[in-house]
This record gives structure tokens, sequence and C-alpha cells, in this order.
């Protein structure tokens, strides 16, 4: 004889049904455009810094151009989302190690300026020290710009992104690598450019690869927390991603043979990551709006699964 429960499952809910946390204002699309861009030009800029090393001055070329537009063009659109350009500016007043705002915003300053100069001195052959040194030094600044914001999420209250404090900085390193990818293998594609597809091929599926992994534990180690990557049109939208992101990489291996495979590998590359970056935003909305979610990750689990008020009156 079994006995039965004298308590009840725990329902999360709040006064009149509102959100506990308050709701992101982040906008689409500026923040996915924003985050999608800085991997870009992270990755980007590193990889130019490698084609350099390497004796690869076509796609070196290719790498610092697309580093300096990258960063410039998401840099405005986290203009255009904070509303005023000062609201940026004020936030190069101070310097905080511990905080990752501030780290990220001087990393995107100090980027901008490294990978303009690169650029420049690409594009006019003046200076091509300075230039070999500012795209050395932009190899350095470009990991941190791309895997910083995963940090800055995870920093946040919001669930979705908190819980996968380990996952989204992977994540979105990964994604810098596809981008760039991405651009390397556009630029081999394009006519009389002379640039090597095989450095941006092999960089592609080791992108490919370590995004695999970050989506992997998403599913695996998060558990009901992670429900919101995989519910509603973030989950569409990651699986999406992934679809394209993987279809990438594998038309990226005929890169080196077939031109047209590898505009077809670098639009589904950047197709993913950007598709990646919209799953992410819509994750952590979803999951500041539902109470379970936002309760059950401040206080220590139990092994009776959270549910929601709704789900509780059902």
């Amino acid at each position: 004889m079994t006995e039965e429960r004298q308590v009840p499952d725990a329902s999360f809910g709040s006064y009149y049904g509102r959100p506990i946390l308050k709701v992101t204002r982040w906008r689409e699309p500026h923040l996915p455009a924003y985050l999608f861009l800085g991997e870009l030009s992270g990755g980007a800029a590193a990889l130019g810094a490698a084609a350099t090393a390497t004796g690869r001055p076509a796609l070196a070329r290719a790498g610092r151009l697309v580093a300096a537009v990258a960063a410039y063009a998401g840099a405005g659109f986290l203009t255009a989302e904070l509303g005023r350009p000062e609201r940026f500016l004020n936030m190069l007043r101070v310097a905080k190690p511990t905080s990752p705002m501030s780290m990220g915003s001087w990393t995107l300053a100090a980027h901008s300026g490294l990978v303009t100069a690169a650029a420049a001195s690409s594009l006019t052959g003046v200076l091509p020290g300075l230039g070999t040194a500012a795209g050395a030094a932009s190899a350095v600044t470009g990991p941190v710009l791309a895997a910083y914001p995963g940090v800055l999420l995870a920093n946040t209250a919001v669930p979705a992104w908190h819980s996968a404090r380990r996952e989204l900085p992977l994540l979105f390193t990964g994604g810098a690598m596809t981008a760039a990818a991405a651009a390397g293998l556009l630029a081999a594609a394009w006519p009389g450019s002379g640039a090597d597809p095989g450095p941006a091929a092999r960089l592609a599926l080791l992108g490919v690869v370590t995004e695999g992994v970050a989506e992997l534990s998403l599913e695996r180690r998060l558990g009901e927390a992670g429900e919101p990557y995989h519910m509603g049109s973030a989950g569409q939208l990651l699986r999406a991603a992934r679809v394209m992101t993987v279809t990438g990489g594998v038309c990226a291996l005929a890169a080196r043979r077939n031109r047209g495979a590898a505009v077809l590998s670098a639009a589904l590359l950047a197709g993913g990551g950007l598709a990646a970056k919209f799953a992410v935003l819509r994750a952590g909305v979803a999951s500041a709006r539902d109470p379970r979610y936002v309760v059950a990750q401040q206080r220590p689990a139990t092994g009776q699964p959270a549910r929601s008020q709704a789900g509780a009156r059902s």
C-alpha cells in the first residue's frame, strides 16, 4: 500500500500573473545583429592575422576588411539600441575589470581602432608594419569581443541566460569561427581574389563542432532551465540554426573544388549564426516572463519539477 502525498506539488505564480523580472527590452534585430556582427568581426580579425602569419595575403586582406566593416556595423546596431551615441561614450568613462559591460565596451573600442588601422593599411599600402602589428593585436581583442556577450548575458538575472553561463560563451566562440569561415569562403569564391578556401573550410568545421557541443550541453545539462531554448520560436530558430550550420560545414568540404559550394556554405554558416542569436534573445525573454524559471533558479533543487501557475490550474 503506497502512502498518499499530503502536500501538493509547488506551483509558482506571481501577483496578477505579471512577470517577476522586468522583461528585457533589447529589440530585434538590434541585439541579435550586434551579437552576430561582433562574432564576425572578432573571428575575421583572428583569421586575417593567421593568414598574414602563414603567407596568405589575399585571405589576410579579406579578413581585415570584413573585421573593420563588421565592427562598425555592429557598433551602429548597438548605438541604435541604446538610443543615443553618448550612452556608449558614458560606458567608457570608467574601466571596471569585474564588470563584463565595462570590459566589453573597452574591448569593442580597442578592437574597432585596431581593425581600422589594419584595414586602412591593407587598402592603401601605407605603413604595412603598423598594419601588421594592428592586425596581430586584433587577433587578441577579436576572440574576447566574440565571447564576452555570452559572459555579459549570463551575468544577468534572466533565467535562460544565467543558467547557460557555461554554454553561451562557448556558443558565441563557435559562432565567431563559423562567421569568419563564411567570410573567408565568400572571399575565396570571389572571382579573381586568389584567396585560399582551405583555412576557412577547416575553421568552419571547427566552429560547427564547437557550436554543436554548446547546443548539446544546453539540452542535457540545463534540464528544465533549458526548456526556453527548445520551445516556441526560440526552439524553432535554434533547430534551424543547427541544420544550417551543419549543412554549411558539409558544403565547406567541397569549397576548394566548387565555387558554388563555397558560396552556399558561406550563406548557410552566416544564416545559422544569425538564427542562433535570435534564438538566444527569444529564449531569454520567454524565461523572464515565466515565474517558474525565475523562482526555480533561486532555490535549491527539490527533485520535483516546478509547475507554472497556468499549468497548476489546468
